[in-house]
C-alpha cells in the first residue's frame, strides 16, 4: 500500500508541473500590460491675477534708551510704551500693542560692561490710512517711526480670490473649447479639475530712517504715508477629455 501511495503522489506532482509552466508566460503578459489611455485627453492650465490695493497699514514705533542700569532703563521704556498705548487707545479706528523689547549690554575694551541698551517698540495697525499717519505724527515726542509695512487684510484677499476664481475658471473653458475645436471635436467634458491660490504677494515700503525722524521730535503732522498693491493669483488646472 505505501509502493502504490508515493507512486500516485510522483504522478501528480509530474502532472502538475506542465500546468504552472504553462501559467507561467500567461501571467508574465499580464504584469506587462499598460493601463489604457482614452485618446482625446488634454492637459489644461489657466491663471487669472490682479493687483488689489493694500488696505491695512502697520507702524512701528520705537524708542531706545541707554542707562548704567538694567532694571531704571526697564522702568524707562516701559513708560514710555505705556505713554504710547494710552494714547493710541483713545483713536477710533487704530489698534495699537506691543512690539519687541529688548535690553543689551554695551562693553569697553577691555570687555568690561561700561552701559545698558534698551530698545521698546508699539505697533498701530489700522485700515484707516489717515488716523494711523495722524497719530503717529502726534506721538513723534514719545516714539520714533521705526517701520511702516502695508499688506492686504483676509477679507480683500478672499474676495479678490472670489472674482479672480470665476475668471480664471472661465479662462480654463475656453481654452478647452477652443482646443478641442482645434484638434477637429465637436466638444469636451471635464475629467478633473484643481483650483489653486497663490496668496498675496505684498510690495516693500521705505519709509523715511529714525535719524531723520528725530531731527523734529517736536513734530505732531502725519507721517506721510502710502499704501501700493498686493498681487493675488488663482490657478485652475485639470484635463478634459475631447469629443
Amino acid at each position: 500500500m505505501k509502493k502504490n501511495t508515493a507512486r500516485m503522489l510522483a504522478f501528480a506532482v509530474v502532472c502538475a508541473a506542465p500546468a504552472a509552466l504553462a501559467l507561467t508566460p500567461a501571467m508574465a503578459r499580464a504584469q506587462n500590460v499598460v493601463p489604457y489611455q482614452p485618446a482625446g485627453v488634454l492637459s489644461l492650465n489657466a491663471q487669472a491675477s490682479a493687483n488689489v490695493p493694500q488696505d491695512v497699514v502697520d507702524i512701528t514705533l520705537f524708542y531706545e534708551q541707554e542707562a548704567s542700569d538694567p532694571s531704571a532703563l526697564t522702568s524707562t521704556l516701559n513708560q514710555r510704551a505705556d505713554s504710547a498705548l494710552q494714547k493710541a487707545k483713545g483713536v477710533s479706528g487704530v489698534t495699537a500693542r506691543t512690539g519687541s523689547f529688548s535690553i543689551y549690554p554695551s562693553t569697553d575694551r577691555d570687555g568690561r560692561i561700561s552701559a545698558w541698551r534698551g530698545r521698546t517698540e508699539v505697533v498701530l495697525e489700522s485700515h484707516d490710512f489717515a488716523a494711523a499717519s495722524k497719530l503717529a505724527g502726534q506721538m513723534a515726542s514719545i516714539m520714533q517711526v521705526g517701520n511702516v509695512q502695508f499688506s492686504l487684510s483676509p477679507a480683500a484677499q478672499r474676495a479678490a480670490e472670489q472674482k479672480l476664481t470665476g475668471e480664471a475658471i472661465k479662462s480654463f473653458r475656453e481654452q478647452a473649447a477652443s482646443s478641442a475645436q482645434a484638434f477637429g471635436y465637436n466638444g469636451y467634458s471635464i475629467r478633473e479639475v484643481n483650483v489653486g491660490h497663490n496668496g498675496a504677494m505684498p510690495r516693500p515700503v521705505m519709509m523715511m530712517s529714525a535719524r531723520a525722524m528725530s531731527a523734529d521730535a517736536k513734530m505732531s503732522a502725519p507721517v506721510p504715508i502710502e499704501g501700493g498693491t498686493s498681487t493675488v493669483t488663482v490657478n485652475v488646472s485639470g484635463s478634459v477629455q475631447m469629443k
